[in-house]
């Protein structure tokens, strides 16, 4: 590959060959809405399969960490916007091709969602509660009246807003790593065992946590398939995205991505979910932080990454 010289205005800041245009927020954002999906997905999954009294932590303890999860996530994409007043005109139309307009949609829907699905168990949390406005009583009553088709509703969000994640960065053509459509089922994974990782690590219940670190290895299993995959389908493709995929085998994210992400975020708390279930003494806390932090880590990686890659040689 030929090295060529820019001499145009084009190598002022924030223009080619380097996008640096989003900073912490963005990532954190995408971070925290896979991770509010992956709770509500599993919340709304074993609620359509009535498992609500065997898995308490699933279907109502995790969920009330969820609009907290929703409301910070919204708010740090406050932050980044630049016109912070005008935020209000994506929700005066819905452009089926525009991914930002679907997620800008899909948390107007799931937040107040998630809402109601923890005002339906507020008493399962304060037995004595007593509702002083009418209307928060109407709603408790309404969602445990129709409960199965709140679910329903969530788990399709749920997905759509962990999936949107990634697609919000694959529709980023002009961008060698972020253009390829794995990256939407990537994020959705992860988001997935985010949240099942954080379920494990709250519930009291020997077979719910089993059953999470059991679940949990699969969504690791499939995660570290689509990372070969990406890479591979990165090796097989034109000479831009080549060049992307060096920046994690031999470039500048090579530790960060390999010892970060997969080593630390992924195999290892897979191997001590394997000793746990296997019978040895490991604190749940540990893998579940090591999951939430390789996830934490992988999003960063792949926002900033990403800017960095280019069509321009």
């Amino acid at each position: 590959m030929n090295e060529e010289i820019l001499i145009s205005g084009r190598m002022n800041p924030h223009i080619d060959p380097t996008l640096g245009i989003w900073g912490w927020e963005i990532p954190l954002y995408l971070f925290l809405g896979g991770l509010a999906a992956g709770i509500l997905f599993f919340a709304s999954l074993y609620t359509l399969l009535g498992r609500e009294k065997e898995l308490p932590t699933a279907v109502r303890k995790a969920t009330f960490l969820v609009p907290i999860i929703l409301i910070v996530g919204l708010g740090v994409l406050f932050l980044d916007l630049k016109n912070k007043l005008y935020f209000w005109q994506l929700y005066t139309t819905l452009r089926i091709e525009s991914p930002m307009s679907w997620g800008a949609w899909t948390l107007m829907l799931i937040t107040p969602l998630s809402m109601a699905w923890c005002l339906s168990y507020w008493r399962d949390l304060i037995p004595n509660w007593t509702w002083q406005v009418k209307y928060l009583e109407w709603i408790e009553e309404f969602v445990q009246k129709y409960r199965k088709a709140f679910a329903w509703v969530m788990i399709i969000s749920s997905v759509i807003l962990g999936i949107y994640t990634g697609i919000l960065l694959s529709a980023f053509n002009a961008r060698p790593l972020w253009n390829t459509s794995i990256l939407g089922p990537l994020f959705l994974v992860s988001g997935l065992s985010t949240g099942a990782a954080t379920i494990m690590w709250l519930s009291k219940e020997k077979m719910e946590r089993t059953l999470f670190s059991k679940i949990d290895l699969l969504l690791i299993g499939i995660e570290v398939f689509f990372i070969i995959h990406l890479f591979m389908g990165f090796m097989a493709s034109n000479a831009a995205q080549i060049e992307a995929a060096q920046l994690f085998l031999g470039g500048a994210y090579t530790l960060p991505f390999w010892g970060g992400v997969v080593l630390l975020g992924l195999v290892t708390p897979a191997i001590l979910e394997v000793m746990e279930l296997r019978g040895k003494h490991i604190p749940v806390a540990l893998p579940a932080l090591l999951i939430l932090f390789g996830g934490l880590v992988f999003r960063f990686i792949m926002v900033d990454a990403g800017q960095i890659s280019q069509y321009l040689y």
